[in-house]
């Protein structure tokens, strides 16, 4: 599932692990999503797919600029 510029709107799971530079793994992942800590994700048909948008702003969400802003929670 592809925007107008070749970007994908929707990553599997082993996209977004993938992204993360596998530092996050599939497993990871799903674990998340049973405690609903990760980004938002959407299932259809049994298959779960992260929205790419929702995955930035889960992204920028967690951007910090010093190690003091680093918070562990969610």
């Amino acid at each position: 599932m592809y925007a107008n510029d070749n970007q994908p709107q929707y990553l599997t799971p082993e996209e977004l692990s993938a992204r993360f530079r596998s530092e996050i793994s599939v497993r990871t992942l799903a674990n998340w999503r049973c405690l609903s800590v990760g980004p938002r994700y959407t299932k259809i048909g049994g298959r779960v797919i992260y929205p790419l948008a929702e995955v930035e702003k889960w992204e920028a969400a967690r951007t910090v600029s010093s190690t003091s802003q680093y918070s562990r929670t969610g």
